[in-house]
């Protein structure tokens, strides 16, 4: 006797509808399971057989044969509990085999025969619906954020003696109803940074333009503050990038309970302990996104970034470059988008004194030691660079006067943003910092009288060929933000002053 049930199988957020088969046989008692499971897969057997005997359907001693297909496609986690149960009850007949080939099982088994959570529903269901297949049933705790797909039917289940039920016909299941989420609480504000006129604009310009930003000076300076207010300025996700950024946090298990749809760009700020794994993503099991893709479409922070391992930080370039990290292991390969702002700061030197260069005790060979610690290519992607003077008293005191607030900020930099997406229509690139140098030069190719600055720096090795197609880049997005078409000499002048001041180029 031959049952099918279906599921689907995870590859970072990719998901595969994955076949269930169960064959019922005469032959020596026990069950067989192929299609390359992984250990988690395998011991799903002793799970699903006693939660199958303590619902009362206990499995007679027949030889079970379950085929998980395509059977060339590593199958990881615990998510095929649910389909495996189901498609051994059919092949048993107590359930029907009729109706189950629209149906998708999601979902783990306790041993008391409970339907417990699991990690990458909402890319899963994604991936079942782009099959055709609309109705999946899942564990209660998952309902909401299976719901997000929309024209998708969810059951949401917590026993499998409800799923049984209601395959059988008694007891119906209702489809899950998801209640709409609140707005999402308001970050930090801007108006809360005292003085710091630099960083707040370099700050500005960096949420106009997607760049990159590193920020340098002492503790106290405002540098966490200034990086932590970034989130605040990037306008909204569209649907597209809040369902990728939704499905990243599914997958790593960070979504937020109640499941609701992340429509604010992410804030990732992992301490500098943290392993090149913990940031680009990896794992000997299942491979899990890291630091980097979960901040897909956010912020990703690196407080103290000199203190990160070289070889850790040096990880990051080529993922940034691309806007996507893939993750290749033994058993297979993952990947994930993680088009994210990096944003780095750092003190000036390793005795980090609140005073600035008034009172360091670093002597030259130290401060150079320090700062080496971050690597020219790396930087070398860092679009704009600003050190941070401290806040003097004079600079507290006009800092009492309100400043700007983030929504005032914010309000030009979706003006920016707007007159960007403009200029890039028909492009497939969202913002400025995306745009390849090559393109930028020929199709958006700025006046040479605006550029002869730039070209001064780059003849006399202050800036690199990579870092002038950088600023013109930033003087694209300063012109954006002051409403010109074209960027102008001045321009081009603040964007070169905010690559050169925090670093050299």
């Amino acid at each position: 006797m031959l049952a099918r049930t279906w599921s689907v199988g995870l590859a970072g957020v990719t998901g595969t509808p994955v076949e269930v088969e169960v064959d019922n046989a005469q032959g020596l008692p026990g069950i067989a399971l192929v299609g390359l499971p992984d250990a988690v897969v395998r011991q799903s057997l002793d799970r699903v057989r006693a939660a199958l005997g303590n619902v009362g359907h206990a499995l007679p001693q027949r030889k079970f044969t379950i085929g998980l297909s395509p059977a060339s496609m590593p199958k990881q986690g615990s998510g095929f509990d649910l389909a495996i149960a189901v498609g051994l009850l059919a092949a048993c007949q107590v359930v029907p085999r009729t109706g189950l080939d629209d149906l998708v099982f999601l979902g783990e088994l306790g041993l008391d025969g409970s339907v417990r959570e699991v990690r990458g529903v909402l890319p899963a269901v994604l991936a079942a619906s782009r099959t055709g297949r609309t109705r999946v049933v899942v564990a209660r705790a998952n309902a909401d954020e299976a719901s997000l797909v929309p024209g998708v039917e969810v059951l949401a289940v917590g026993e499998l003696a409800e799923v049984l039920a209601h395959l059988a016909g008694r007891v119906r299941v209702a489809p899950h109803r998801r209640r709409p989420g609140g707005p999402p609480a308001p970050g930090p504000d801007l108006s809360d940074v005292v003085g710091q006129a630099t960083g707040r604009r370099a700050l500005e310009v960096a949420a106009a333009g997607g760049h990159h930003l590193f920020l340098s000076g002492p503790p106290g300076a405002g540098k966490t503050m200034l990086a932590e207010r970034l989130p605040g300025l990037l306008p909204a996700l569209a649907d597209d990038l809040a369902t990728e950024v939704t499905a990243i946090a599914s997958v790593a298990g960070t979504l937020p309970p109640g499941a609701p749809l992340i429509t604010r760009p992410p804030f990732e700020a992992p301490h500098h302990s943290a392993t090149a794994v913990s940031l680009v993503g990896g794992g000997s099991g299942q491979i899990r996104p890291g630091a980097l893709s979960r901040a897909h479409a956010g912020v990703l922070f690196l407080d103290e970034a000199p203190e990160f391992p070289r070889a850790v930080l040096d990880t990051l370039r080529q993922p940034l470059e691309r806007g996507t990290v893939t993750i290749h292991r033994a058993h297979g390969s993952a990947t994930f988008p993680c088009r994210s702002q990096l944003v780095l700061a750092a003190n000036p030197c390793p005795c980090a004194s609140p005073a600035g260069d008034a009172s360091c005790t670093c002597g030259s060979v130290e401060r150079r030691r320090y700062a080496a610690r971050l690597s020219g290519p790396l930087l070398d992607r860092v679009d704009l660079r600003v050190q941070l003077p401290p806040v003097t008293r004079a600079g507290w005191l006009d800092g009492r006067t309100t400043p700007e607030s983030t929504a005032a900020v914010a309000t030009r930099v979706e003006q920016a943003r707007a007159a960007a997406a403009d200029r890039l229509a028909g492009t497939g690139l969202r913002t400025t910092a995306e745009v390849p140098g090559r393109l930028l030069r020929e199709r958006w190719p700025v006046p040479r009288g605006a550029l002869q600055l730039a070209e001064r720096a780059l003849e006399r090795g202050a800036l690199s060929v990579r870092g002038l197609d950088r600023v013109i880049r930033v003087s694209w997005t300063i012109a954006d933000l002051a409403g010109r078409a074209v960027p102008g000499a001045d321009d081009v002048a603040e964007a070169l002053g905010l690559r050169l001041t925090g670093a050299a180029a």
